[in-house]
């Protein structure tokens, strides 16, 4: 049986607190993204169950997956975080670009955080070909890392990786600008199941040589954050990624540094650590 997944936006990092932050490379967490990330590990409930736990291989997803599950890594002492290229943030800006494999292997080796790097590759930050800042890039990645989780053996998953990445991994439109560029707050969980349903299209109706890998939140997952019923039909996602996408233009996020440098950037605000 294919396994649950936990999906997890990272905690708040330094490129959260305005835009002009985003010239920031592979930022970290601020201190109050440790401390979103104290009160998810108080608050998760299935750390018991958590058999695997992978991350985008930038700073800010590494430290949240290292410091909100640490009792799955005190109880499971072989085990490391998995670093998955394919999870990794959007768009091209310095923000969302991570660090060099070597720099990155230093770096977690002196913090002494466990992690698998045998993923990570050179090239894995060059935000070209498999990585480009494109819609059609993106959605093949995210379906890659769907199609990878779902052959895993284990039965429950952690996958911590980015607000805007998010939605086409889940492939969940929904509010997807309720905050800038994304529906979801930071170290937010929601858990998901793979659907029974085979679909062999993208949300723009292309045909996919196979499986997508479609992954559907639970209804316990929704009811936790104050959605009723379960999520909305893959027809109805159709829709609202081409909303979102658009949304996401309007707001000044094109996915490429190029794109974003024409259009106006609102700076947002923040209101309970969440930049809107």
């Amino acid at each position: 049986m294919p396994p649950v997944v936990h999906c997890v936006r990272h905690a708040q990092g330094v490129h959260n607190l305005c835009t002009a932050n985003h010239v920031i490379h592979d930022p970290s967490l601020t201190d109050l993204g440790n401390e979103q990330c104290r009160l998810l590990r108080q608050s998760f409930p299935f750390h018991d169950r958590i058999e695997l736990i992978t991350a985008s291989p930038l700073r800010r997803t590494i430290y949240t997956a290292f410091q909100s599950f640490e009792p799955v890594l005190e109880k499971r002492k072989d085990m490391k975080i998995v670093l998955l290229p394919d999870v990794q943030e959007t768009s091209d800006v310095p923000c969302d670009t991570g660090s060099d494999p070597e720099v990155l292997r230093k770096e977690m080796e002196e913090k002494a955080i466990p992690v698998d790097t045998s993923l990570v590759q050179e090239g894995w930050n060059s935000k070209t070909g498999h990585y480009a800042p494109t819609n059609e890039a993106i959605k093949k990645r995210a379906r890659a890392a769907r199609r990878w989780l779902k052959a895993r053996p284990e039965k429950e998953i952690i996958v911590v990786t980015h607000g805007g990445f998010l939605h086409y991994f889940t492939e969940d439109w929904e509010d997807s600008s309720q905050y800038q560029g994304t529906g979801w707050n930071n170290t937010e969980y929601r858990t998901f199941v793979f659907s029974d349903e085979k679909h062999i299209d993208d949300l723009e109706g292309n045909a996919l040589d196979g499986d997508n890998a479609t992954l559907v939140e639970t209804e316990e997952s929704r009811h936790r954050r104050g959605k009723d019923g379960p999520m909305l039909d893959r027809q109805r996602q159709k829709i609202l990624y081409r909303l979102g996408t658009q949304g996401w233009d309007d707001q000044g996020l094109q996915l490429s540094t190029a794109e974003r440098e024409q259009a106006k950037v609102p700076q947002g605000k923040e209101v309970d650590g969440v930049r809107v």
